[in-house]
């Protein structure tokens, strides 16, 4: 038997955040951010500031993205966005080798979860679009309980399968999710490819800052 086999597991479930960790949508998002600011006439967020709210449920990243408009637009804002969304969404793709990486993970024995800011609809959209449905043994939205960073989403999610913090690692590409797994008592482990830079990411204090689907892979395998 090899090491990794007969290796005690550390981690018995194993959370990913979606748009920009498993799924290459970061630049879609921020896009669509822009163009439902427009639409309602008002300023649009500069890439890093429509960047830095995804991974926040739809009204709060739409609330930080357009600070100066009236709560009572909020809603036709996330219609404008969702307009813009999910006329392009089927052109976006898990991030290359990530379907393998969670097939592997799947193989050890780890519980499986996803924690989103997508709403049910749209991680439910996605999952069907890139033939994930089956894959993760729990997950959560953020219209259907606290958007991150509050702690309930993964403190739901554990309490679902069973697992304790210590046993849990949030995996994911903001702050947003770090914070989240800051929030809950978990471990977390970061990765550079999304929405969050590199120094942003290292400052909330991960196991491991991932530059590609590759090097996760690699420290999950040899660690989770």
């Amino acid at each position: 038997m090899t090491e990794t086999t007969t290796r005690r597991r550390q981690f018995d479930l194993i959370v990913f955040d979606w748009d920009g960790t498993l799924f290459d949508s970061t630049t879609l998002i921020a896009r669509c951010i822009q163009a439902a600011c427009l639409d309602l006439g008002i300023a649009a967020p500069s890439d890093h500031d429509a960047s830095y709210v995804i991974g926040l449920g739809v009204k709060d990243a739409l609330r930080h993205a357009a600070p100066s408009l009236p709560p009572e637009r909020y809603r036709e804002l996330g219609l404008r966005y969702g307009h813009h969304y999910f006329a392009r969404q089927h052109d976006l793709a898990l991030f290359p080798g990530m379907a393998a990486l969670l097939q592997g993970i799947k193989e050890r024995n780890h519980l499986l979860a996803v924690a989103t800011g997508k709403s049910r609809l749209g991680l439910n959209d996605a999952m069907n679009a890139v033939s994930l449905n089956g894959m993760f043994d729990a997950t959560r939205a953020a219209d259907e309980t606290a958007s991150k960073p509050d702690p309930l989403m993964l403190r739901e999610l554990m309490a679902e399968l069973g697992t304790k913090p210590e046993r849990t690692l949030m995996i994911g590409d903001t702050t947003h999710d770090l914070q989240l797994a800051v929030n809950a008592g978990t471990a977390s482990v970061a990765v550079s490819y999304g929405a969050h830079g590199s120094e942003a990411l290292a400052g909330l204090a991960p196991r491991h800052v991932a530059h590609s689907v590759a090097d996760l892979r690699e420290w999950l395998f040899a660690h989770g």
